[in-house]
């Protein structure tokens, strides 16, 4: 009895042996994450690569193959992505599924390993304003060292990253010479070894790289963070702005409150919206919007105009606390305030619109004559009455009418004393006349 209970245990523990083997084993698979990189590299593209990141630390993932295959980008954003790339421990692949321009062969420079498709290309990374020319000599000279320390830190000759980056770095055997940036092809990239391999697709890669039993997670940014990378895009942002101020000064010469101002307000709220999304603004910098309007709302019903610049600059505030660069968000709201004094200078002269908002603030009636209200007495039935001048008239001077003395105005030239003159206008207190040969009445 007592070696059948032993029996048993055993074969309880190697059955459980049996089942847990295999379920271990699929808990063990390795991960890889494909992550693109498409399109401009910007700002909002870093927080979407900090959430495929992250989310590849949390599932203890092999490898990261980041797919790239983009024109170039903005250089403060690809910063942030190579220090996010340099901080993790898990391997980076850039597989270049064409081309890495610029930018996009900066970020695949601080990957581990580059590999790239046949008809890829890496290079032509100088730095340009946003006027399309070369950036100024701080910026370059910056640049080139940041070039330069991706090449070194990966273990490649910084040469060639330095003649991707400067036209005066000279390589013509490559095409590098006079004006022309250095672009090296697949094969070339592979003979300076600024290239691990060539590739003919993602399946190939992960062949070559001995991660083809791994599993194969593709992250895909999500409508949001497509959505924030198109409005953080620093060409959209004084767009959007623009439009906000265009619609909300719009809403200033509409009565009610309409198309314009909601269409302003939407603007503002999309800024907002995808630059939470992607990182930058934080819940402080849209309460302190929510403030700032609030005040300028109040400037409707407070009077003395403090209240109101208080609300703009807490708007103009917010505004810089949200956007990703502080520079770049200087120059936005200049180009919004600049629109926005367009919009009202072409309301108010070329379609005579009135600005409607001040009927709250500015007391708009007046005590016409038209509406019954007079300053003084107004004396029509002089009207036509003949007298004598009393004193000359220069033009001003005195008549006499019957007994009654009166203050009268000449209506042209010099008038002399005891000449007869006729009253032909009465404009309250002042009364016009005429030299007349007629007899004075009685």
């Amino acid at each position: 009895m007592r070696k059948r209970r032993i029996l048993s245990y055993f074969l309880v523990i190697w059955m459980t042996f049996l089942l847990a083997f295999p379920l271990t084993s699929a808990f063990a698979s390795s991960k890889v994450y494909h992550v693109p990189i498409h399109n401009e590299v910007e700002r909002g593209l870093h927080a979407f690569l900090e959430r495929a990141f992250n989310e590849a630390k949390e599932n203890n993932a092999k490898a990261i193959i980041l797919d790239i295959h983009t024109p170039g980008g903005f250089v403060n954003a690809a910063s942030d992505i190579a220090m996010l790339m340099d901080a993790t421990d898990i391997r980076t692949i850039a597989f270049i599924n064409k081309d890495a321009h610029s930018a996009g062969a900066f970020l695949a420079l601080h990957a581990d390993e580059i590999y790239m498709v046949p008809n890829g290309t890496i290079g032509a990374a100088a730095v340009i304003d946003s006027a399309g020319n070369a950036a100024d000599l701080k910026a370059n000279s910056a640049w080139l060292a940041q070039m330069s320390a991706a090449a070194e830190t990966s273990g490649r000759d910084p040469k060639y990253a330095l003649a991707m980056a400067d036209s005066s770095y000279e390589l013509p055997e490559y095409r590098a010479e006079g004006k022309n940036l250095l672009t090296l092809s697949a094969s070339e990239a592979l003979k300076v070894e600024y290239s691990e391999g060539t590739v003919k697709n993602f399946q190939e890669l992960l062949e070559k790289i001995d991660l083809q039993e791994s599993d194969v997670v593709p992250i895909e940014p999500t409508f949001s963070e497509k959505l924030a990378r198109f409005i953080t895009n620093p060409i959209i942002v004084p767009i959007l702005l623009s439009i906000a101020s265009l619609g909300l000064v719009m809403e200033l010469y509409s009565p009610g409150f309409g198309v314009p101002g909601t269409m302003g307000l939407s603007a503002l709220g999309l800024f907002f919206f995808g630059h939470m999304v992607a990182g930058f603004a934080g819940y402080e910098s849209l309460l302190l919007f929510i403030i700032g309007l609030a005040l300028v709302v109040a400037e409707f019903f407070v009077p003395g105009g403090i209240v109101g610049i208080l609300g703009g600059v807490l708007i103009i505030l917010s505004l810089l606390l949200a956007g990703a660069n502080i520079m770049q968000m200087i120059i936005a709201i200049l180009i919004a305030l600049v629109i926005a004094i367009i919009g009202m200078v072409i309301l108010m002269k070329f379609f005579g619109k009135k600005l409607h908002v001040l009927n709250r603030l500015v007391l708009m009636d007046a005590t016409t004559t038209e509406e019954g209200y007079v300053s003084n007495v107004n004396r029509t039935e002089l009207l036509g009455k003949v007298g004598t001048t009393l004193t000359p008239l220069r033009p001003s001077g005195t008549m006499v009418l019957g007994s009654e003395r009166i203050d009268v105005v000449s209506e042209g030239g010099y008038v002399d004393a005891n000449k007869h003159v006729e009253i032909i206008k009465v404009e309250g207190s002042r009364i016009v006349v005429r030299q007349t040969e007629k007899e004075m009445e009685e």
